[in-house]
């Protein structure tokens, strides 16, 4: 039987310039299908209507991929990143995987490790990677201060100010790593009060197929000569 939205993503999937299998765009289904089903209970977002899911949820965490894969092949084209190692990301304050679970589904290679502070949002995460077998995502309970391990891009998304963002998640960066804050409107204030260690490198304006609204990724490194 056929998805009732299958037509939308895929309209949405090619209008973002993506190349994603038909199992991909399946397992984004199901995993839109898992948040409203657990949203019943766990209220995992705001937005009920699933053709509204799609476009505020699944298209708009889609919409950083090419973005991403762009600034994974600069970091091995500068050689902060090996050629052949893996890509580790971590999503801070990810609630019900966005954008990490959406990336864990269309990039296997990527690592992806979804905080949270609250426990079933964590536990939400673990059931995504149990019942789409993605053994790439990982979802852990703790505040993002407290993670030891060190990572290749840190995202973020409507999670924080970018001061607060960088200067939480600062020890999980790995020493040549990049923060990826999603926005909406470009966020010229919080930029100017960041602190001299980081540095904007690019801000990104992204179109979200469907969605009438501003959007952008801010792209931050350590600032080396601060």
């Amino acid at each position: 039987m056929t998805h009732p939205l299958e037509a939308t993503l895929r309209a949405g999937v090619a209008a973002l310039g993506l190349t994603l299998t038909d199992a991909q765009q399946a397992q984004l289904l199901a995993y839109q299908d898992l948040i409203q089903k657990w949203t019943k209970v766990y209220n995992l977002t705001a937005v009920r209507d699933p053709a509204e899911m799609l476009t505020h949820h699944l298209l708009d965490s889609l919409a950083v991929l090419l973005p991403l894969q762009q600034q994974i092949a600069a970091l091995r084209a500068s050689a902060a990143l090996a050629m052949d190692a893996p890509v580790r990301l971590l999503d801070v304050g990810s609630g019900a995987g966005l954008p990490g679970a959406v990336i864990a589904i269309c990039c296997p290679q990527v690592t992806v490790h979804c905080v949270d502070t609250v426990a079933k949002k964590a536990a939400f995460i673990q059931q995504v990677a149990a019942s789409l077998k993605l053994p790439n995502l990982r979802g852990i309970h703790a505040r993002v201060e407290k993670l030891t391990d060190r990572y290749d891009v840190v995202s973020s998304r409507a999670f924080a100010s970018l001061v607060d963002f960088v200067s939480w998640s600062e020890q999980a960066l790995a020493e040549q790593g990049i923060w990826m804050a999603m926005k909406g409107k470009h966020p010229a204030d919080e930029m100017a009060v960041l602190p001299s260690t980081v540095r904007v490198f690019h801000v990104e304006p992204l179109a979200v197929p469907g969605l009438g609204a501003e959007r952008c990724i801010v792209w931050m490194a350590r600032n080396t000569s601060a």
